[in-house]
C-alpha cells in the first residue's frame, strides 16, 4: 500500500490503494471548507446526516457482504438528536463498513473509497468535486501508462536470465571480469538482437541519438510487437548457443524467426485497426 498525492485547487489530497481498491483522504477535502483543526469536525458533521448514512450504507451493501445493515439502523434512528455526534471509527466497528476508515500516523487522515470521496467532495464544493475528479483522473491515466511502460520492460526482461546463463556456460569459460573483460561478449550477444530488430547496435544508436537523455536506450523506444519478439529471440538464442551453433548461423536463423513474428503480430495489429474502424462507421 503505497500513498500518492494530487494537487486540487492547491490543496494535496493523499491517494492510496487497497486490495486494488481506489481510497482517497477525505480529511484533506475537507481543508477546502474549513482549517486543518476543523477537518475532523467536517467529517463528523457530514457523518451525522441521513443522506449521508443512507449513502453510506446502500455503498456497503452493494460492495461488502461482511456488513452489519442492522447495526447502521442504530446510527440512522439517531440522526436529528443533539447527541449524536458519531466517529468514523465507530461506524466502521460496529458495521464493520469497509468503504471509509480512519488511521494515525503518516498519511494518517480519514479515508473514503473514491465513490465515497466524490460525494464527500460534494458537500464541501460541487466545483471542487469536479477539479477533484478531474485531477483523479489525470492520476489514473499516469498510472495506466507507467503499466504499459512496465509491460514493456518485463517482457524484455521475462527471458534475460536465461539469456545471459547460456552466454555465461557456453561462450565465457572464464567469466574473470578484472582480468580479460569476457564480460564484452555480453554486449555483442545482446547487439546480435539488436541488429537483427533495430537494425543498428546500442552504441551506434546512442551516438546517432546523443540529444535524447543520457540514459536513453535503443530498446526504451522500441514498438511491443518489436520487444515481444525480442524477448522471443532471446529464448531461442539462448538455445542456440547450447547447440554450439556460430554467431553467423545464429543470426540468419534468429533474423528468420523475427521475420515472421513481426509479421504475424504487425499484421494482426493492422486487422484489428481496421476492424475498429468499420466498427466505428
Amino acid at each position: 500500500m503505497s500513498n500518492k498525492i494530487i494537487k486540487v485547487q492547491d490543496i494535496r489530497i493523499n491517494v492510496t490503494n487497497i486490495n486494488e481498491k481506489d481510497y482517497i483522504c477525505i480529511s484533506d477535502i475537507a481543508k477546502a471548507k474549513s482549517s486543518n483543526s476543523r477537518a475532523a469536525d467536517v467529517i463528523r458533521n457530514w457523518l451525522r446526516n441521513r443522506s449521508t448514512l443512507d449513502f453510506l450504507t446502500t455503498w456497503e451493501q452493494i460492495y461488502n457482504p461482511n456488513f452489519k445493515v442492522f447495526e447502521s439502523e442504530h446510527f440512522r434512528k439517531q440522526v436529528g438528536l443533539l447527541t449524536f455526534t458519531p466517529s468514523v471509527t465507530e461506524w466502521c466497528e460496529r458495521t464493520n463498513a469497509i468503504g471509509i476508515y480512519s488511521k494515525m500516523g503518516k498519511y494518517g487522515g480519514t479515508y473514503a473509497h473514491k465513490d465515497i470521496a466524490f460525494e464527500f467532495a460534494s458537500v464541501i464544493s460541487p466545483v471542487f468535486k469536479l477539479y477533484l475528479i478531474k485531477e483523479f483522473e489525470r492520476l489514473k491515466e499516469l498510472e495506466n501508462q507507467n503499466r504499459k511502460w512496465d509491460v514493456k520492460r518485463i517482457l524484455t526482461k521475462n527471458n534475460y536470465l536465461i539469456h545471459t546463463d547460456a552466454i555465461k556456460n557456453y561462450i565465457l569459460p572464464d567469466n574473470d571480469f578484472y582480468k580479460n573483460k569476457e564480460w564484452l561478449k555480453y554486449a555483442e550477444e545482446a547487439d546480435i538482437l539488436n541488429v537483427i530488430i533495430f537494425k543498428t547496435t546500442a552504441k551506434k544508436w546512442r551516438e546517432l541519438n546523443s540529444n535524447l537523455a543520457k540514459n536513453s536506450n535503443v530498446r526504451d523506444y522500441a514498438t511491443i510487437n518489436e520487444l515481444t519478439v525480442l524477448s522471443n529471440l532471446e529464448s531461442h538464442n539462448a538455445e542456440l548457443i547450447k547447440k554450439g551453433k556460430s554467431k553467423e548461423e545464429r543470426f540468419e536463423i534468429l533474423s528468420a524467426i523475427a521475420k515472421y513474428q513481426l509479421d504475424v503480430l504487425n499484421n494482426a495489429e493492422n486487422i484489428k485497426l481496421l476492424g475498429n474502424g468499420n466498427n466505428k462507421e
